[in-house]
């Protein structure tokens, strides 16, 4: 006798629906991740012995006895533990990659600039060789302040690994994708989308498309994390779930392999006999991350005027005051702008923050001729700023019908520490010397007399 089939009572998901392979989503979260199956140890972090002959190391992003809010740190389980990565350090120049303080004499870092993109190189050069620094700011041997950079690359890393003992790296591409093989996994990159490199972390970068243009900032001081939202709530922004971190990937290569410190500012290189990526499972919170700035949902006013643009933050690094950021990570992406009798472009400004802007693509509608993708413009601390004429001419005789910004993400590193052009920016780089001309023609329009002047 045949039994009538009942509807199953438990039902479990079998895929997790929105999960990118290859990457754990969340900010900040506690992961586990192995890349063979029983590597992470199971309800402890270092047992006496780990399974497939592995060592347990720690990599700490925190002091021991930070606020808990704060701790950072992750277990890894590799083939080899790092000290072996240490051999005998030789100390190396990149001459294009400065760090803070770095003040130049007969440069002059008062002033608005803007540049052309940078153009490819030439000659073979690879995401660390073809590091060009910007500006600095702060001091890295206090911990503070930051860099910022263009990366120009068309080599592979293939057996140069580095890591940063200065910084954490926020990364931008702009023109060609990255692929950065790290001690925690994989992360493959594109234009419009950003990652985040860790202090302390080993990777390489290898060029998908051949070569490869795009943007660094350099943060000395305490790490990237998501801005409150305050009266904006729960909601929008950059939302957590959007983040993502790499699964575990281990490379098991025995060649000749060189790995580069970056420590106070100076280089060193070591050679080993193995690649130092060898970490075959780990967990904590401490790790590299990538976000798709696609994803971030922009708030703005729906009546009149519209609020700082603090509101288009994406990360942020506090520093000991409350409220001023070591840097903030800014961006200008596609939106709806709906207010009405308002003048919609950013207003004229001063600001006791420094704003580097760098354009990814489109055009920004500010500056709508001039700033160009690649482009990069420099407004320093209390260094007055604004639309050009042309968008000032038009904003204030435009329709008060909603309108959305298309081809357009932009964006802005601000840090409350005043940037320091390097020798590169002031005497190398595409420099706009007429930059400042496109407020030449915004006239007095004032004459005594009441009434809207055009």
């Amino acid at each position: 006798m045949n039994k009538e089939s009942k509807p199953e009572t438990v039902v479990i998901a079998k895929t997790p629906v929105g999960v990118t392979a290859g990457y754990m989503p969340g900010f900040g979260n506690d992961f586990e991740t192995e890349a063979l199956p029983g590597a992470l140890p199971v309800g402890r972090n270092s047992p006496q012995r780990v399974e497939y002959g592995l060592y347990a190391e720690q990599l700490s992003g925190s002091p021991f006895t930070a606020p808990k809010g704060t701790l950072e740190r992750s277990w890894m389980y590799r083939m080899r533990p790092s000290v072996k990565h240490v051999n005998r350090f030789t100390k190396i120049d990149l001459p294009y990659w400065k760090t803070a303080p770095h003040v130049i004499e007969d440069v002059i870092s008062l002033g608005q600039y803007r540049w052309d993109p940078v153009p490819f190189p030439n000659t073979p050069l690879n995401f660390l060789t073809g590091m060009r620094s910007i500006t600095t700011a702060g001091d890295v041997h206090t911990q503070v302040g930051m860099a910022t950079h263009v990366y120009l690359a068309n080599q592979d890393m293939v057996d140069d690994y580095f890591y940063s003992a200065d910084s954490e790296l926020l990364v931008i591409p702009q023109d060609g994708r990255l692929k950065i093989f790290t001690e925690f996994g994989i992360i493959d990159l594109e234009p419009l989308e950003i990652c985040i490199l860790p202090r302390g972390m080993v990777f390489k970068v290898s060029l998908p498309d051949g070569q490869a243009r795009g943007f660094v900032c350099e943060n000395y001081g305490a790490k990237f994390t998501l801005p409150g939202r305050g009266p904006i709530g729960a909601n929008c922004m950059a939302n957590p779930r959007d983040f993502k971190t790499p699964v575990a990937a281990y490379e098991n290569k025995e060649t000749p392999c060189k790995v580069i410190v970056k420590w106070c500012g100076q280089f060193h290189e070591t050679e080993i006999g193995h690649s130092p990526l060898d970490v075959v499972a780990w967990h904590g919170n401490y790790a590299p991350y990538k976000y798709d700035l696609r994803t971030f949902a922009a708030v703005g006013s729906i009546t009149f005027d519209h609020p700082d643009p603090s509101i288009f933050t994406v990360l942020t690094a506090p520093t000991a005051e409350e409220g001023t950021a070591n840097i903030d990570f800014v961006i200008f992406p596609e939106r709806w702008l709906p207010q009405e009798d308002t003048f919609r472009p950013p207003w004229y400004h001063k600001n006791i923050m420094s704003e580097l802007m760098g354009n990814i693509y489109g055009v920004y509608d500010a500056k709508p001729e001039g700033f160009i993708p690649g482009g990069i413009s420099l407004h320093n601390c209390m260094l007055p700023h604004g639309p050009d004429h042309n968008s000032f001419e038009n904003a204030t005789h435009d329709s008060w019908e909603p309108m959305k910004l298309t081809n357009t993400m932009s964006f802005m590193i601000e840090t409350r520490f005043p940037q320091m052009l390097t020798h590169f920016a002031a005497k190398e780089a595409p420099i706009q010397e007429n930059y400042a001309d496109c407020w030449a023609d915004l006239a007095k329009k004032f004459d005594g007399t009441p009434g809207l002047k055009d």
